[in-house]
């Protein structure tokens, strides 16, 4: 019975209309020697697993519907009144942040599919469902460093593939990205990530970036010396050749590694916290403020290597050890409910 949601799954992908066969594939097509990958191409296999499987419930939900024609264009599906009908359908089974996490990863794969499409309406359903996201437990706001940096580099990713935005607008997200990426892998305390400037505490050496904090800045009173890693090379770059100028609106811009969009001035604190929480809470679903990325970063080197001793210590440029604890005894807790998790699958998987 069409509608009947214990008949809900994923379209496969070879079951997809072939121009959004053909596109998806070319999309994570990766790359090679002289040829540039895919748009999508940038994403771990797992997110390419997951925008697929998210782009599949919706087809699927179009197919129960109506049917899907196998010669349909691509993305034309994804019209405002088919994601109207989906987001009712989310809205009977699913919680808030699971159908704004839906309705975010529709988006995102139509404009991988499709970057010319204009999806601005979808961005404004997006925003509504956003307005409305309601985490369940502080646990809930508990992400893991490789989660938050591809969350970063995918927003770099798509200003890239963008077509229809302004030189602002790009600049804006680009600058987003950067700082939720760089902060996922180095997450120093706001005050000084806040205070990043060129040539003194954000250096290029030997082509390499590094963070480069005195003693007398940091709360230990300790130098905290650390390179960037080089995966973030090519996209600071580009934000200092090309979005950084455009946030600046001179050819004399501040030292201030983070340059406001509305005047070209040096951020504040609490405007960059407030930009790191805003992009964390539309990418990932989550709030997330620059504190939470230290949280998580100690929880992900506990569960990750837990055997690299003080690991997260030195992440988080602790004097004293003691002060993770509560972040290796967090982690030890999640690693075993997510066993749980998986054995109970296991024994569900049998029936």
């Amino acid at each position: 019975m069409p509608g009947h949601f214990g008949q809900i799954r994923s379209l496969p992908i070879d079951q997809w209309p072939e121009a959004d066969r053909s596109a998806w594939m070319d999309a994570c097509r990766p790359a090679e020697r002289l040829r540039r990958g895919g748009a999508a191409s940038h994403l771990r296999e797992i997110t390419q697993r997951d925008l697929a499987r998210r782009y599949g419930y919706f087809l699927d939900h179009v197919q129960r519907s109506e049917g899907i024609d196998r010669n349909a264009e691509v993305a034309t599906y994804v019209t405002p009144d088919r994601v109207s009908r989906f987001v009712a359908e989310l809205q009977a089974r699913v919680g808030s942040v699971t159908m704004y996490g839906s309705i975010y990863k529709l988006r995102r794969t139509a404009q991988l599919l499709a970057p010319w499409r204009d999806l601005s309406w979808l961005t404004e359903i997006e925003k509504d469902l956003e307005l409305v996201m309601q985490p369940k437990t502080k646990f809930h706001r508990l992400i893991y460093s490789h989660v938050l940096l591809e969350a970063g580099l995918t927003l770099m990713a798509e200003v890239d593939s963008s077509t229809n935005w302004s030189a602002l607008a790009r600049a804006r997200q680009f600058r987003n990205g950067l700082m939720v990426a760089l902060l996922a892998l180095h997450m120093i305390r706001l005050k000084n990530f806040a205070a990043l400037e060129m040539g003194r505490t954000f250096r290029q050496v030997n082509g390499a970036w590094w963070i480069v904090l005195p003693a007398l800045e940091t709360k230990e009173k300790r130098a905290d010396e650390r390179p960037v890693d080089p995966c973030l090379t090519r996209w600071i770059d580009q934000y200092l050749a090309v979005q950084r100028p455009v946030l600046a609106r001179t050819d004399a811009p501040p030292p201030a590694l983070w340059l406001s969009c509305n005047d070209g001035k040096a951020m504040s604190c609490s405007g960059v916290a407030r930009v790191i929480s805003q992009t964390t809470l539309a990418t990932v679903g989550i709030d997330l403020s620059p504190h939470l990325f230290r949280v998580g970063g100690a929880s992900t080197a506990a569960v990750y290597a837990g055997g690299i001793p003080r690991l997260a210590s030195a992440l988080l440029h602790h004097t004293d050890p003691v002060v993770t604890e509560e972040y290796y005894n967090r982690a030890d807790g999640l690693s075993a409910a997510q066993a749980y998790a998986a054995l109970i699958r296991g024994f569900r998987n049998r029936d």
